[in-house]
């Protein structure tokens, strides 16, 4: 019988993380199946993850012509789900810094949950992140906590879970960000139609290998969109 879980990731040159990241699902043994949405990755992880999935049936890959962005992925993760009758989507990096043993975590807790986000700034919560990175992401999440006045610490991590059956009135397809703004306007949205967010404590890693993707434009892109939420400009 086809699992009613489905765990996604989005990857773009993710060759040095991507056997492990896998391996790592893998090992827990759960009854889920997994998608991964890969951009054309030069280094050729969409290849890695054929391989690895050459006899299993539960993984599925949708490699895209180019480089789209993380926000179209997700949404496309999301839409796969509902077509495809999935009652719980949880997403993460590819890149080890959320840990998939959390994964059990998670659907225990969408089982009573419509929502729920892997935390490092609430009690519990970590990061190894140093730096002006842990800077802006540790003040930038209270900062938009401050801003929207919503009961979350944090907004821009993509280790969540989403029981798509009680979210009956809510798509990502909605979501007007683009890049990293994504993550925080989800938050804002679910917040928006009074949907509950259960936040549990995550230890976030620095990246196993590879490089990070994102670029610093996205504090300017992520700031103009915390405004045009907050006076509907």
């Amino acid at each position: 019988m086809k699992s009613k879980i489905l765990i996604f990731s989005a990857t773009y040159n993710e060759s040095d993380n991507i056997a492990l990241f896998l391996k790592s699902i893998d090992e827990l043994n759960l009854s889920v199946d997994l998608l991964i949405v890969d951009d054309n990755s030069p280094d050729k992880t969409w290849q890695m993850i054929q391989d690895f999935s050459k006899n299993k049936k539960n993984i599925h890959l949708i490699i895209r012509d180019r480089k789209e962005g993380l926000d179209t992925a997700h949404k496309m993760a999301y839409k796969y789900c509902i077509d495809n009758n999935y009652e719980f989507l949880i997403t993460l990096d590819a890149d080890l810094t959320h840990d998939p043993k959390k994964i059990p975590e998670f659907i225990n807790e969408l089982k009573k949950n419509s929502f729920v986000i892997g935390s490092r700034y609430m009690k519990g919560g970590a990061t190894d992140m140093k730096g002006w990175r842990f800077f802006l992401s540790y003040f930038g999440n209270k900062f938009f906590k401050f801003i929207f006045n919503i009961d979350c610490d944090e907004y821009t991590s993509s280790f969540r879970g989403f029981s798509l059956k009680k979210l009956k009135d809510f798509d990502l397809k909605n979501i007007k960000s683009k890049g990293y703004s994504f993550f925080m306007e989800t938050i804002y949205l679910i917040n928006k139609k009074n949907i509950y967010i259960k936040q549990i404590p995550i230890s976030a890693k620095q990246r196993y290998g590879g490089k990070s993707k994102i670029e610093r434009i996205e504090m300017l892109r992520t700031f103009i969109n915390v405004f045009r939420l907050k006076f509907n400009l």
